[in-house]
């Protein structure tokens, strides 16, 4: 078997550790003696449908958001995202990733980013800084990530949370949600990185990459997750209490 992960905008969008994401999927696909090939993707960059099986989206700044708003909409890079998210392949998105994926970015300065439409969510820009450890419950159980981010990002009518907030922000400070889930695209403000402290969920993005992509249930390989398990309750000892 194997999994082809579409990194996108890795050379403007990859602040606060967001790369170590890659790392650990990458590793996990690996240790499991997968293959797993790595394709960037930015401005000059191409997608086709099928060509990647998995997506990751990390975080920038204002200054790159508007460079990397303007491609997914005039390069038709946000129209397939979309497609492929639309037929199961699974995705990860975060902070300014996760925003330019919903309906709209409004910045302090400037018209309104617009989004591609994938999360039924609109962000807008506040004075206010969100920043701190994270740590939320989800049909993951519970996840724990860093978050630093003033854009408050609010879920439409109808739209599910990735989960609830039970240290920190999440998305706007106000209603306790964090993230938005949307068929097996996950979007949130969990830096940190998220992955390597949460492998569950780090598993569940490979294992329905393998799924979508072979068209069969899949059982992942099991891995001795000592160290990431004592990361993880040791964040969340330390930080939700």
């Amino acid at each position: 078997m194997k999994i082809v992960i579409g990194y996108l905008y890795s050379d403007l969008m990859n602040i606060y550790g967001d790369t170590g994401n890659i790392i650990a999927l990458t590793k996990r696909t690996q240790w499991r003696e997968v293959e797993v090939k790595l394709k960037v993707k930015s401005l000059k960059s191409k997608i086709k449908k099928g060509e990647c099986d998995l997506y990751f989206f990390g975080g920038g700044q204002d200054q790159a958001q508007q460079l990397v708003a303007s491609d997914l909409e005039s390069s038709g890079k946000g129209k397939v995202i979309k497609q492929e998210v639309e037929r199961g392949v699974p995705l990860l998105s975060i902070c300014g990733g996760y925003q330019l994926l919903g309906e709209y970015y409004k910045p302090h300065k400037g018209p309104k980013l617009p989004g591609i439409g994938l999360f039924p969510i609109y962000t807008e820009a506040s004075y206010d800084r969100m920043i701190g450890n994270l740590v939320i419950e989800s049909m993951f159980d519970k996840l724990v990530g860093f978050e630093n981010h003033s854009g408050k990002t609010f879920l439409k009518k109808g739209a599910d949370s990735l989960g609830m907030v039970i240290q920190g922000f999440g998305n706007n400070g106000k209603d306790k949600t964090e993230g938005c889930l949307y068929k097996n695209a996950i979007g949130c403000y969990m830096h940190g990185s998220l992955l390597p402290k949460n492998p569950k969920l780090a598993d569940w993005l490979l294992q329905k990459a393998l799924e979508i992509k072979y068209g069969k249930q899949i059982e992942l390989k099991p891995l001795d997750d000592t160290l990431e398990l004592q990361a993880h309750q040791k964040a969340i000892s330390r930080f939700s209490k």
